[in-house]
């Protein structure tokens, strides 16, 4: 049994495991309760193709290319990724437009046409302090199987320019203010806490460092993420994985203090040594997957939730403002939006991301093309009646102040909300992000790779090092070297931990509910 693995749940993390235990020779079969790969990262059909809903480009690219290259491939041989010159385009209420690109010059010459010397001045100041933070923070915590204090005090010892930004309870929003004299710069990077599920107001400063991850590449996938997901089920299959999809799980048991076999919900049996969990480890400690795995991740682990969100997935042709594959339309004041996602309530006036899916390339199509919106929200919310055509008031009438219009707008099918997310994704709650980011230690509370119960692991980006594409497939990563250095440490023969690289990808546990 020491040589049989089940992974649960086919998002990126999930993939990630699976390929790197297949590459180091054990048998691994992997269990999704939908009807394909990818978790989050998955698509809605429309006029125009499959559209995305989930997760939009990919950054760390060296993840990847790591993946193909434990089986002895290129990813290059199976995808192609487009290079985004432009990061993201962004528009305030005011009429000012900026764009963000791949290139640091361009970005001080952009921001310097865009709020004058001392923007400039005060940009290159907070991307000095965001890239020094990536530094100390890359070993200790992205790339570490749990995170390690003494590791970043001692990187940090060795820049005291960063100590300013580590304060306890100082949140990435006072950091800004700091930083940046121009309020829309300041509304700008303090976004960056919405990609791992937080609010600018309640998320540490060291978030910050979120800003020089994109900074360093962002990709999209031509034809859309879900590519993605199907390339690396491709991969693990040609490795030896065992995929059996649209299957849910009913319990994990256990035998003489450790994981024994993983039930299917068709009441059939798989004996194993290893199980690795991709989903909210939420799930495991409500009882979804039996009480064997009960009490093997504390509540605090778990609580509180990170933000949901509404998202809007369609194909419509679009008039006004000159859209780039990444866009942002500010509210007016971050207090209008966050303020009351803290009370449970959809924002009054939100900033709305959009993803031109089609424009990846540089295109500008002539017909319907393919449409994300997301307006961020709080999780653990019930849909209300009139929910729906309130969401679509508020982030079509919003856009439509910037001159943005939709033609035809989206049906109801369209549109996933926090208690959609809720149903999709047991036990989440709606919180597309596992445990919230708010707070100083919040790095520190979020679950690692080794659970309580011996034999099973957690992978995803409700596990550390947290949510993002990068970061649930990085927690593949942990994942699969925790169980070879087990295993090596119950073993007479000396076995190899595999070199690895990090991955991208969501908590998943797809369609169906853990029976």
């Amino acid at each position: 049994m020491d040589q049989k693995a089940v992974v649960i749940g086919a998002g990126m993390g999930g993939l990630a495991v699976a390929i790197r235990l297949a590459a180091a020779g054990l048998s691994v079969t992997l269990i999704e309760a939908a009807g394909g790969p990818g978790g989050k990262m998955r698509s809605l059909p429309s006029m125009a193709g499959p559209v995305d809903c989930g997760p939009t480009v990919l950054t760390m690219r060296a993840v990847f290319d790591d993946l193909f290259a434990l089986a002895g491939q290129r990813l290059d041989d199976h995808l192609r990724l487009l290079p985004q010159t432009i990061l993201a385009r962004h528009w305030w209420r005011d009429g000012s437009q900026l764009d963000l690109f791949a290139d640091p010059a361009r970005n001080s010459n952009a921001i310097e046409a865009f709020g004058g010397a001392s923007a400039k001045a005060d940009f290159k100041r907070f991307d000095a302090l965001a890239a020094g933070l990536y530094r100390a923070f890359d070993a200790p915590v992205m790339q570490a199987m749990r995170p390690d204090l003494m590791g970043i005090i001692r990187n940090t010892m060795a820049a005291p320019g960063l100590w300013p930004a580590l304060l306890p309870g100082l949140s990435l929003e006072k950091r800004l203010a700091l930083s940046f004299r121009d309020r829309r710069l300041r509304q700008l990077f303090g976004r960056y806490a919405t990609y791992v599920g937080g609010a600018p107001n309640l998320s540490p400063a060291v978030l910050a460092l979120i800003w020089r991850a994109e900074a360093e590449g962002v990709w999209a996938v031509e034809g859309g993420m879900q590519r993605l997901a199907a390339a690396l089920a491709d991969l693990a299959a040609g490795l030896g994985v065992r995929l059996i999809y649209g299957q849910g799980v009913k319990a994990i048991t256990r035998q003489k203090g450790r994981v024994a076999s993983v039930t299917l919900a068709d009441g059939s049996s798989l004996p194993c040594g290893h199980v690795v969990f991709n989903g909210d480890p939420r799930a495991l400690e409500v009882g979804l997957l039996g009480q064997a795995a009960q009490q093997a991740v504390p509540r605090t682990a778990t609580t509180p939730r990170s933000l949901s969100a509404w998202v809007w997935a369609f194909a419509a042709k679009v008039s006004g403002p000159d859209l780039v594959h990444h866009n942002v339309f500010f509210g007016a004041d971050p207090k209008l939006e966050f303020g009351p996602i803290a009370k449970g309530q959809m924002p009054l006036d939100p900033t709305l991301y959009i993803c031109a899916q089609d424009r990846a390339a540089g295109q500008h199509p002539e017909g319907p093309e393919r449409f994300e919106i997301i307006m961020n929200g709080p999780a653990d919310r019930p849909l209300e009646a009139g929910e729906i055509d309130l969401c679509r008031t508020r982030t079509f009438h919003t856009l439509a102040k910037f001159g943005l219009e939709f033609d035809p707008a989206p049906e109801a099918q369209a549109l996933t909300t926090p208690a959609g997310f809720a149903a999709r994704f047991p036990a989440s709650q709606g919180a597309i992000y596992g445990r919230s980011p708010h707070g100083s230690f919040a790095t520190f509370q979020r679950p690692t790779a080794r659970t309580a119960l011996p034999g099973l692991y957690l992978a995803g980006g409700g596990a550390h090092p947290g949510a993002g594409v990068p970061m649930a497939a990085l927690s593949g990563k942990h994942a699969a070297e925790a169980i070879l250095s087990d295993l090596a440490s119950t073993s007479t023969s000396d076995r190899t931990v595999m070199r690895g690289g990090m991955s991208t990808g969501s908590p998943t546990m797809g369609q169906k509910r853990y029976p």
